[in-house]
């Protein structure tokens, strides 16, 4: 019940905050680019500031026959189902991930930073950061 409030909050406030905007939103632009294998792999996700406290997500990032799927799994939950990530669109640097939470679309938008960080937010509202996985060797 606590994640269906959070996602729903964050759904209707992100209807609202992006209804009144006035301004379109600043890009950045691609000052390099990155390897296709960039984001493929494993990433912590901190989602700042929500009505719950900070959240955090693990997404794992895989490429098949040229495309990027996954899945995000929350953490801190272990009975919490994995979350499907519907579409990932890529440029040169910058993804963003479509999934859909308790029954409303989000979408999570990243730009890269250096090689093993990204930044963004989650519906235009609530800062993000993810942080490359490193496997132990």
């Amino acid at each position: 019940m606590k994640k269906l409030s959070f996602f729903l909050f964050v759904f209707l406030f992100g209807i609202a905050l992006t209804g009144f905007s006035q301004n379109a939103p600043a890009s950045t632009p691609a000052t390099a680019t990155t390897s296709p294998e960039f984001f493929a792999g494993k990433w912590d996700i901190v989602i700042v500031g929500t009505p719950n406290g900070d959240a955090k997500m693990t997404a794992e990032l895989v490429r098949k026959e040229g495309k990027l799927s996954g899945k995000l799994k929350p953490v801190g939950d272990a009975a919490a189902d994995p979350i499907n990530i519907d579409k990932i669109e890529e440029e040169a640097t910058k993804i963003t991930l479509y999934f859909t939470a308790q029954g409303y679309d989000l979408n999570l938008p990243l730009d890269k930073v250096d090689d093993d960080n990204l930044k963004g937010s989650l519906m235009g509202m609530f800062d993000t950061t993810a942080k490359r996985v490193k496997e132990q060797k």
